[in-house]
């Protein structure tokens, strides 16, 4: 095949090397959001290519984002010069956090212009976007564009994954290219033997461990080598704080709950336990300073993770670097069946009361009840995620994606990209009124190419969190006004031409749900909630 891709681009046009490459990489569906700099690029455009039309950047980006993760693969970006990457950093911030493997191109002005600083500029292009992408490079010459992508593609996928960044002139693309060899780069790496068998003969010694699972589990497919390793252990499974993925079933015996960010209640949470061992996630995610102890006193902690920086910045134990599933696997062959019961299994709170307006808790638990077998969950609701942790339990691998930076406007854009990745299946995307704003033009494109995504607006008529963290910190009630009365979200979805529906009234929910289920496009239902805000944790 290699020498069939050689000969496909010599002497062909930069423009025509990178789509023959694009094709070959299997990175023929393109997101973006393009202008002037950027026609060379999609002039005779192929066939047999989908370009994603997004209506602003941090979508179009965040679109790729979820793409991306659903599908396993490296996704391809469409921007315009230093305006349009500008518009995007906030979504570029998260797939950094979310480790999703993109590459980002944007356009920069004619070659021959950049010395007078011209309109649509982009000064120091590679400095941009960092730190918060992998790489950033504009090439020398225009024919080591498509050399420049292909190793930018490398490193995308190289662990851990993430944003890299090409810029390129906008006559590069009629330039004639250099020939590329396309190459593979195996990603994967196992741990270091000595260091595993310490970790397996510490949880054949222990008597209480906890195995804690993050977002590297499923994103590296280890999610039944994880199964398999904690029925082997009989050792408790614990989520990491905020973790973006869903890693071990949560309707399993040994399914625990999930660690709070913050560090006493953390801490609190494994008590009793002599050995912890965290897989493909910090330790650990603070999001709010309690002071307290790590871990518990005498217990020992060990951390598998693909991430140097995350393994430096670890606060305890000892990090082992790996990917996931060398090291489970191993961890299985060294590990000895227990013999220990069982743990107590995680309880599920009281089914909740209907009433208006409907709680957080009754939305969660309705549709929980109805949600299809299949449905994949991408959720971005700041107040309400530790009420959908007790009510809506997430059973299968890929079922569930959220933003890992904390930052708004990734989740309704990011459905439409899973919802494009996984063909066929429904997605529902739950998301906060407040954040709902950012990227709401992202119903467009899900309508304009008819997905079938449920969006939910959690609408308690304010950024709610805000509420919550004046009472954390113990602030004076004179705080502005961060209420966001008047704002009608159908008449929102019917602008972008997506079906709507308010659903005050409890008795009505489950229905509204089924509605949108039964139709493959995309359906909005604005859900107005009680505006008490649950505990943080």
């Amino acid at each position: 095949m290699d020498r069939e891709i050689r000969s496909s681009v010599r002497g062909a046009s930069v423009r025509e090397a990178v789509h023959e490459w694009l094709r070959r990489r299997g990175m023929s569906t393109v997101f973006g959001n393009p202008g002037s700099t950027e026609l060379g690029f999609l002039k005779n455009w192929p066939a047999d290519f989908r370009y994603v039309l997004g209506l602003n950047e941090g979508a179009v980006v965040a679109m790729a984002d979820g793409y991306a993760q659903a599908t396993r693969s490296a996704a391809f970006v469409n921007l315009h010069s230093a305006g349009g990457l500008g518009h995007a950093l906030t979504s570029v911030l998260t797939a950094w956090w979310n480790q999703t493997p993109l590459v980002l191109v944007a356009g920069q002005q004619t070659r021959s212009l950049l010395t007078a600083m011209p309109y649509l500029y982009a000064a120091d292009a590679t400095v941009f976007p960092r730190p918060y992408v992998k790489w950033a490079v504009e090439p020398a010459r225009a024919a080591d564009v498509p050399a420049a992508l292909e190793r930018a593609r490398h490193i995308a996928l190289e662990r851990p994954m993430g944003p890299v960044f090409v810029s390129v002139p906008q006559d590069d693309w009629n330039a004639e290219a250099e020939a590329v060899e396309p190459r593979e780069v195996a990603a994967e790496f196992g741990p270091d033997p000595a260091v595993l068998r310490q970790v397996a003969e510490a949880l054949n010694l222990s008597r209480n461990p906890a195995l804690v699972v993050g977002p590297a589990v499923d994103r590296d497919g280890a999610w039944d080598l994880m199964v398999e390793l904690a029925e082997r252990t009989r050792a408790p499974v614990w989520v990491s704080p905020y973790s973006s993925r869903c890693s071990f079933p949560e309707d399993h015996r040994l399914f625990a709950g999930f660690l709070p960010p913050a560090r006493e209640p953390l801490s609190r949470k494994l008590t009793g336990h002599d050995v912890i061992v965290v897989f493909g996630a910090p330790v650990f995610t603070y999001h709010l300073e309690t002071g307290g102890e790590v871990i518990p006193p005498g217990a020992r902690l060990y951390q598998l993770v693909d991430d140097p920086q995350m393994a430096a910045a670890s606060l305890t134990g000892t990090s082992l670097l790996t990917t996931m599933r060398p090291a489970i696997a191993e961890l299985i062959r060294q590990t000895a069946p227990a013999k220990r019961p069982d743990p107590e299994p995680f309880a599920r709170p009281k089914i909740p009361l209907a009433g208006e307006p409907i709680s957080t808790a009754f939305l969660f638990h309705t549709l929980a009840s109805v949600i299809p077998h299949g449905a994949i969950v991408v959720e971005e609701t700041a107040t309400a995620r530790p009420v959908m942790h007790d009510y809506l339990p997430i059973r299968m691998s890929g079922g569930f994606y959220a933003g890992a930076s904390g930052a708004l406007g990734w989740a309704l854009p990011a459905a439409v990209g899973v919802a494009l990745g996984r063909p066929g299946q429904r997605v529902v995307c739950v998301v906060g009124d407040g954040a709902s704003h950012y990227t709401i033009q992202g119903l467009w494109t899900a309508t304009q190419h008819q997905l079938p995504i449920t969006f939910v607006i959690f609408d308690n008529g304010s950024y709610a969190a805000m509420e919550e963290f004046g009472r954390h910190f113990g602030g004076s009630k004179r705080y502005p006004d961060f209420t966001l009365p008047g704002i009608d979200y159908v008449q929102l979805a019917a602008g972008y031409l997506v079906k709507g529906r308010r659903v005050e009234r409890a008795r009505d929910l489950a229905a509204a749900f089924e509605e949108s289920f039964a139709t493959a496009a995309p359906m909005l239902l604005d859900v107005p909630i009680d505006p008490a805000v649950p505990p943080l944790f």
